[in-house]
Formats: C-alpha cells, structure tokens, sequence
C-alpha cells in the first residue's frame, strides 16, 4: 500500500492480491541475482514495476 498510486491505491486486500499473484512472471537466475520477469501484454505490470521500484528506493529503517 505504502508504493501504490492512483486507484490502485484504493484496491481492497482481495483485489490486490488476486492481481498481484496472478500475474504471468517468470524468476530468472543469472549469476547470483534474481530477476522477476513480469509479462508485458498483462494490465497490471506498470502498477506493480512502478511499486517495486517506489519500494527499492524508501530508506533502510535501520
């Protein structure tokens, strides 16, 4: 909820996990780093791309 923007922002727990966890996605390993792959023609990969990213740049809380 914190990284959600617009009316995503308003989705009810139900909703969001059903978009979340039914997105077409691979994990790819290479080297010793994991890559989330989530496909491009699927309607929420922007919102949750742009989440994890708003995600990968909030401050370390120690």
């Amino acid at each position: 909820m914190l990284t959600l923007t617009g009316t995503a922002r308003r989705w009810e727990p139900r909703r969001l996990r059903l978009r979340q966890f039914s997105a077409a996605a691979q994990l790819v390993t290479t080297g010793r780093r994991r890559i989330l792959r989530l496909a491009g023609h699927w309607p929420w990969t922007r919102v949750i791309n742009d989440a994890l990213q708003r995600l990968a740049e909030l401050p370390s809380p120690g």
